[in-house]
């Protein structure tokens, strides 16, 4: 593949990973991830309990989880009344990946060497 093919893969690659790179790149949803991460889909966690652990006022909760869930990063389980939150494990993480490494490519193919 040319640069110029690799370079529109990335740029295909970048466009596919907006929302999540825009997801995760706040340091608040960050820590609600890391909360998270420590349930599994089967337990998840409310707003309230999250709300707890990251000290974010609940409407802040809630609209950091909104986003989170808008870029597919995490789910929402209802049980009567009750919403549980909890990691997506098939979300789109792959994506990110895939973009890491076609850059990744694209560097060791045309950059290699012409380290300063």
């Amino acid at each position: 593949m040319d640069k110029q093919e690799q370079l529109k893969l990335i740029k295909e690659d970048f466009l596919e990973c907006q929302k999540i790179i825009l997801a995760i790149g706040d340091e608040n949803r960050q820590a609600i991830l890391m909360v998270l991460m420590e349930t599994t889909c089967k337990t998840g966690l409310r707003v309230g309990e999250i709300t707890e652990q990251v000290h974010l006022s609940r409407p802040a909760v809630s609209h950091h989880l909104k986003i989170l869930r808008d870029a597919g990063i995490i789910l929402m389980r209802e049980e009567g009344a009750k919403n549980f939150y909890y990691i997506n494990m098939s979300s789109k993480f792959a994506l990110l990946k895939n973009l890491v490494l076609h850059i990744e490519d694209l560097m060791q193919e045309f950059y290699s060497g012409n380290d300063e």
